[in-house]
């Protein structure tokens, strides 16, 4: 509707100039025909002042004439001049839409015209056209960390440093963000060309840049994607669109691989991207049904072989999925942004499951990396457990050991956070994320859980041949180093996996702990725990009843 205003005054100017041109038309005519019978009377009164003077009337016409052909020709003069303006201003204009205002590169609009280009222009010849993703690996962290101008700085490099290896016929395009690309032909026989280049690009960034913060390092994932000659294409926007899909299926695939790497589509990645969508609707649909539920594992005292707690786990029972394990469904609800509202949800009705529990049994509850960013959970937790009257020190907030090297000093801050609403933290996965001892030593961690990738290993192998008793030992050695390190830092520890009495046997050995696994039993829903604890006389109104005090607190650390 703009465009359409501000053709309005532009029309009119038009309409103008058109009569205007037609009015110098027309005095030219006249010019032609009144200059003919003037011009010789004036030449004869001018040269014989006796002769008869020309006619004043005619003569008055052929100054309106020469004036009017003069404020014409100037008016052409003008209106040329505008044109030109006009042209260069509107390719200017062509010229900045087509361009990233930071780096210079190709925008996103101009990328998928050019890719069309491309794939036009492939016809049945010996070429193919190819489409490169690339985004920075980290990028977000050097912005949060050095600000956004250290930020721009390293746009500006790196975008140099790719503009720099454009192929030739190439372009170079930043489709926003941290995300580059490349569209460029290729020789659809010589794949190896292509991979010798992504292999020096990738090398290539990688190489420190000097920001006036210092010296950065970042990377890059990259994802190719080649349309052939032999492909049909039916509609040129719908098949760039589609290669370029494809190659930020594949640059997704370079994250997952360990980025500062490159790979290649594989038709794989679009069903298992069509299967990601598809079980994203269904965990929105799950969420509307209440089909997720939490159940509870055990954990005991391995001293004592009393039942302490519970650790909430999520389960979902689709309708139309059935049971799908969480090591499913939790990776795609933190991708698509579903983790928070699901895991709300889930702590929520384990809050109020708990109300029903002897107050000597706490409740660990996992947090999800992506949570962990959230700058408002310390906030969202308390409203939970006001609304549902929870103790928050029998509630215990599970962290993985990976968070810590993401954001050590933004996970120092919430820990603190959830720390000053009264509830415990604990270190989850201990051993798998390369913790440090100064992070140990710095985080206020109530306790540390060591990973049932370690537990698992230490099973008593009677008969065992010499190989499997060196890698026993090896485990061995490394929970034994684990639990030394807690201890040593006066953090109590919990074994995780427990899944036969040997386990538990050589656990017992290392010291005070707790633990948890399928030794005990398998997590079990709300309903099953009640049944449970009833015959164990841990219910609240049990301890109600017989005066029963909350147990101290276990995990304090103790003094050296």
């Amino acid at each position: 509707m703009g465009d359409k205003v501000d053709d309005l005054p532009r029309l009119d100017k038009a309409q103008r100039d058109v009569v205007m041109l037609g009015i110098a038309t027309a005095a030219i005519i006249l010019f032609v025909g009144i200059g003919g019978t003037v011009m010789p009377q004036v030449a004869r009164h001018w040269l014989d002042s006796s002769a008869t003077p020309p006619d004043t009337a005619l003569v008055n016409a052929l100054l309106l004439n020469i004036a009017l052909i003069i404020f014409g020709w100037r008016r052409y003069v003008d209106l040329r001049k505008e044109i030109e303006q006009r042209r260069e201003a509107e390719e200017q204009a062509r010229h900045l839409s087509q361009i990233d205002p930071l780096t210079g590169c190709l925008n996103r609009r101009c990328a998928t015209e050019k890719m069309m280009n491309a794939l036009a222009a492939i016809g049945d010849t010996q070429y193919a056209a190819g489409f490169v993703m690339i985004d920075l690996d980290g990028f977000k962290e050097i912005n949060d960390t050095n600000g956004h101008q250290a930020g721009d700085e390293v746009l500006l490099e790196v975008s140099r440093r790719l503009k720099s290896m454009t192929p030739p016929g190439g372009d170079c395009a930043r489709l926003g963000g941290d995300e580059f690309a490349f569209i460029m032909p290729l020789v659809k026989d010589d794949p190896d060309s292509l991979e010798l280049w992504a292999c020096e690009m990738t090398g290539n960034i990688a190489r420190p840049i000097d920001t006036e913060v210092g010296s950065l390092e970042v990377t890059i994932s990259v994802g190719i994607a080649v349309h052939r000659p032999e492909e049909p294409i039916e509609n040129l926007e719908t098949a760039a669109r589609k290669l370029m899909r494809r190659a930020d299926l594949a640059m997704y695939q370079a994250k997952k691989e360990g980025r500062n790497r490159f790979c290649w589509f594989d038709l794989s990645m679009e069903a298992e991207a069509r299967i990601r969508r598809e079980m994203e609707t269904a965990i929105r649909a799950g969420l509307e049904r209440g089909e997720f539920t939490p159940h509870y594992e055990q954990q005991i005292d391995l001293e004592t072989g009393q039942l302490v707690g519970f650790e909430m786990l999520a389960r979902w029972h689709s309708a139309e999925l059935g049971e799908v394990s969480p090591d499913i469904f939790i990776p795609i609800a933190e991708n698509c942004g579903l983790i928070g509202p699901l895991s709300e949800m889930l702590i929520r009705r384990a809050l109020i499951d708990a109300q029903s529990w002897s107050p000597s049994l706490t409740l660990s509850i996992n947090i999800s990396p992506v949570q962990l960013r959230d700058p408002w959970l310390p906030q969202k937790l308390l409203k939970l457990l006001l609304g549902s009257d929870f103790p928050p020190h029998r509630l215990d907030v599970e962290i993985s050991e990976a968070c810590l090297q993401e954001n050590l000093a933004a996970v120092q801050t919430m820990i603190v956070s959830l720390k000053n609403l009264g509830v415990r933290v604990s270190l989850d996965d201990f051993g798998t994320g390369f913790s440090t001892l100064t992070q140990l030593r710095t985080l206020p961690f109530d306790r540390v859980k060591i990973d049932k990738s370690f537990v698992g290993e230490l099973r008593r192998v009677a008969q065992a041949s010499p190989e499997l008793m060196h890698n026993r030992e090896q485990q061995d050695h490394i929970v034994n180093t684990l639990v030394s390190l807690g201890q040593g830092l006066q953090i109590p520890i919990t074994a995780e996996g427990i899944e036969d009495a040997s386990i538990l046997e050589t656990l017992r050995g290392m010291g005070e702990m707790k633990g948890q696994g399928y030794l005990y039993g398998k997590p079990e829903d709300a309903a099953a725990v009640v049944k449970r604890l009833s015959e164990l006389d841990l219910l609240a109104e049990n301890a109600v009843a017989t005066g029963a005090q909350p147990a101290p607190d276990p995990d304090h650390r103790k003094s050296a």
